[in-house]
């Protein structure tokens, strides 16, 4: 009983010197409590603990599976020896084996789980995976992936050209060209939205990248959303202001814009629009849209209001209302 109350003294005034960060005293006073009692696990998950801090982690790893042994051999509270193994993973994310944290953070979650192991195993797992992905990058390899897309695309054969431009970017992540190209497989394959996404995602990589905004410009018009893909258009006109595709395409969405068109035609391609069915949605709005029907000149009062004129400007745009008024 002596021995363990001189050990708890030990390990009192090794606590103290930690908290100064006089490290060396601190070593000095967890070993004695060791020698005194070698069945508490606690004194190891502190060794462990300064070892971490003077970044010496091999120690700190070797105390912690010491203590994992003594609370093992003692019976000792589950808590603790989930503490000893979240400090052993710790040490090893600190000293670069990822592999190794990964498994003592399931072990002290084996053992206890908390909020604060399950966000350390989180961690580790989005490490390794993020250095999985950094060690599988390799451009020649993307690009000898790309030209068998390449070759796919001109064969027709849309799915197996996705096939080779997806390994490219993975080999690859942040060459532009390769999303566009597979942009445009995705819209062969009518996945308009897989390709607006690659557009973006080439656009965001190189913003000056004509190919991406002509591709995400014929897309929106195969959509049906004219207004949007003018935007686009524009965007493209100011990189290449002699572009004849850019010149082209807006023309041409203009044209549909502004023709006098089937009604029907009208409002299913302007339906297409999320930002058109949520302002259809909006039950203010449909009283505001019934009340410009039967008096015109109502709309010059809404118009007043910045928000309610972005919305009917929007919905005049898209082909759904005409505003007459003084």
């Amino acid at each position: 009983m002596a021995q363990k109350e001189a050990a708890a003294k030990e390990k009192e005034l090794g606590n103290a010197a930690y908290k100064k960060k006089d490290f060396n005293t601190a070593i000095s006073h967890y070993t004695k409590a060791i020698e005194l009692d070698p069945t508490e696990l606690t004194f190891h998950s502190n060794l462990a603990a300064v070892y971490f801090e003077m970044k010496d982690y091999e120690k700190s790893v070797k105390e912690c599976e010491q203590a994992v042994e003594v609370g093992r051999e003692s019976r000792a509270d589950f808590k603790l020896i989930a503490k000893a193994y979240n400090r052993m993973g710790s040490a090893y994310k600190k000293a670069g084996n990822l592999q190794a944290a990964k498994t003592a953070f399931e072990k002290a979650l084996t053992e206890h789980r908390t909020p604060e192991y399950r966000q350390n195993l989180s961690e580790v797992e989005s490490a390794i995976k993020k250095a999985d992905e950094q060690a599988y990058i390799n451009p020649e390899l993307a690009e000898a992936e790309k030209l068998k897309g390449n070759e796919s695309f001109k064969t027709g054969n849309w799915a197996d050209a996705v096939k080779h431009y997806s390994e490219a970017i993975r080999r690859n992540p942040q060459d532009a060209k390769i999303y566009s190209n597979r942009a445009a497989c995705y819209t062969k394959l009518t996945a308009f939205d897989l390709a607006l996404k690659d557009c973006d995602k080439s656009i965001e990589l190189d913003p000056l990248f004509l190919k991406a905004y002509l591709r995400k410009g014929n897309v929106l018009k195969g959509m049906g959303q004219i207004q949007k893909a003018m935007e686009v258009y524009e965007k493209a006109m100011d990189i290449a202001p002699d572009n004849d595709e850019a010149k082209q395409g807006y023309k041409e969405c203009a044209v549909r814009q502004y023709s006098n068109t089937d009604p029907e035609e009208v409002r299913n391609r302007a339906m297409s629009d999320p930002e058109v069915i949520q302002i259809m949605g909006d039950p203010a709005m449909r009283m505001i849209l019934e009340q410009m029907q039967s008096d015109p000149q109502a709309v010059s009062e809404h118009l007043k209001n910045p928000e309610i004129m972005k919305k009917i400007m929007k919905l005049k745009d898209a082909g759904l209302i005409s505003m007459q008024y003084r």
